[in-house]
Parts: C-alpha cells; structure tokens; sequence
C-alpha cells in the first residue's frame, strides 16, 4: 500500500473537502464540559447526514471513480461506512451493495435499508475475511485502505487544524486503522506537530497488542459487545506499517468508563455517541493531558436498549 503522505498535501485535503461538500458537513468542535485537568475538545462527526465520519471518506472513495462505477459498487461494513457509500451512491444513481456482519447494530441496518442499499448479513468471519483478503474486483471499495478513503477521513483533520491549531493530541477509535491513520497522515502533511493516538476497547485491541510485540498479533475479539466498529481479531496488514509509524500509540479503555463517557456526553451536551464515539473520551479521561486534546466523536449509532442500559448506569 503507498505512502498516504504521498497522497496527503492541504491541498488535496481541500480538493476532497469540496469533493463531498455536497455529503457530508463541516461538523462542529466543541470544549467538553469537565472537573478539570487540560481542555478536551469534541469533534461531533456523529451530526454527519448519516449519523457517522464514513460519509468523508465513502464519498470521496465514490465520487472520485463515479464514471466508472455506474453498474453499482459493494463493500464490506459494519453499517457505518455502507451508509456513507448508500447515501452517496443514491443522489449520484449508483447501486450500493453492502456486506455487514451479523453482530451489526440493528439502526446500522434500518439506516442501510432506508437508504437503498442491499444488504448481505454474513457471518463475522466471513466478513472479516472480506477486509483482510485483497480481491481484484474494481468495484469493490475497501472502507478502510483504499486511498481515497485515506484522504476523505483526512478532512477531519484539515477542519481540526483551522479552528485549534494549537492542538496537541487527537484521539480517535481504532476499528480497522483508516480514520486514525488518516487523520495522523494529515495533520504531519499539514506540518502540525499534534501526535494522534488510537482508542480501542476491551472487546479487542490489536493495535496495542501488535505495537507491544512488533508485529501483527491475534488477540482475542468480543464481536457480539456494545461497542461496534471498532477492534478486531487482528490488524489488516496494509496497514500495519502505517500505524506504526504515524501513530504514538494506543489508550485502551474498558467497557465500563466507555458506557461513563457516553452517558458524560449526554448528560453534559445531549450528544448521543455510539461505543465508539464515546471511547476516545474514556481514553482522554483516563489519560489526561496539559495540551488541547480533540477527541473524534465517530459516530451515532447506538441501539436504543444500549442507551436506556447506559444512562441507567448499566454496562450493556
């Protein structure tokens, strides 16, 4: 897989912000309201039109190759991403055909649904095996090491940079690496000197495990938690060397101050984040920092059982 610096430049992260102006918005970045310790900022990705960053990167994936995809393009997702290419694919005519794990969020699958696309519910192996498999088929957009993905989640950090360019850290969940690396990619070709570390969960956290052993390990995965679109029994090999050497690290966080975070953004903002929204701000809480620290807020969709558990004080 190339370097994403090579593709990473602020003009070309303008070029893709106007590119999927007409999908996605420039989302706000607001200071969490908290006891102390240095300010945290929150970067709401989950106001996107489809409730998540996918509509970055999966329109700009789309966009850019349109002309050649007019016969319908397919994808592998836990929703989020399949939303973003769905919601795309149907103001340009262009057939979406995802493939999502049978653990999907239920309002992952009603958004797809609603939108258009045709969903293929297989087994999380299955799916899996569909992400870490190179396929030659030109109409299959990877949601997570295809360039263009790469350059469209990069646009956060372009956003970032304009409205706090005295940011130090950004912390972001880490599903299959797309949105960390992305963002890290964009803001070293910005010339900013803010490190981006990686949140992951107890559900399974890959990145901490390879980066303690110098290499891609197995770990045990949990697909069935509240916490979805992000971990994974191991890391996708394209992007392993990107993450060691764009990333300046991995916060794990557990089930418990996850659910916190989340029920803290609503009672605090009336901000609704899924797990893994709601996990950067567990990791930032967990790990305090004297700089300014963006916390990407990735998404919306959380099951309605989850949330009432949650704000209950239940750990789903």
């Amino acid at each position: 897989m190339a370097d994403p610096l090579s593709r990473m430049s602020p003009a070309s992260l303008a070029e893709a912000r106007d590119r999927i102006a007409g999908c996605a918005i420039r989302t706000p970045l607001i200071r969490l309201e908290t006891d102390g310790g240095g300010p945290i900022f929150l970067k709401l990705e989950n106001l996107q039109p489809i409730g998540s960053f996918k509509i970055r990167c999966a329109a700009n994936a789309l966009i850019a190759r349109r002309d050649r995809l007019r016969g319908g393009v397919s994808t592998a997702s836990a929703g989020n991403f399949a939303q973003g290419l769905a919601y795309a694919g149907r103001a340009l005519g262009v057939p979406v055909t995802t493939y999502v794990p049978t653990t999907a969020a239920q309002s992952k699958i009603a958004g797809l649904q609603r939108l258009g696309a045709t969903v293929l519910p297989v087994p999380y192996d299955r799916w899996w095996a569909m992400l870490d498999t190179p396929t030659d088929d030109p109409s299959f957009i990877h949601p997570v090491t295809d360039p263009d993905v790469l350059v469209g989640n990069g646009t956060i950090a372009l956003e970032i940079l304009e409205e706090l360019p005295e940011v130090a850290r950004v912390i972001a969940p880490y599903g299959g690496g797309g949105l960390s690396v992305g963002i890290a990619a964009a803001l070293r070709a910005s010339g900013s000197q803010a490190r981006t570390f990686a949140c992951e969960t107890e559900a399974g956290a890959p990145l901490g495990a390879a980066l303690a052993a110098g290499e891609i390990v197995e770990v045990p995965f949990d697909s069935g938690s509240f916490v979805t679109g992000m971990g994974g029994p191991k890391l996708l090999p394209p992007m392993w060397p990107l993450a060691r050497t764009l990333l300046a690290g991995s916060i794990e966080v557990s089930f418990a101050q996850t659910a916190a975070a989340i029920a803290l953004l609503v009672d605090r903002h009336h901000v609704v984040a899924e797990g893994a929204g709601g996990a950067p701000v567990a990791a930032a809480l967990a790990e305090p920092h004297d700089g300014p620290t963006v916390c990407i807020i990735s998404g919306g969709h959380l099951d309605r059982g989850h949330l009432v558990s949650i704000l209950e004080g239940r750990v789903p």
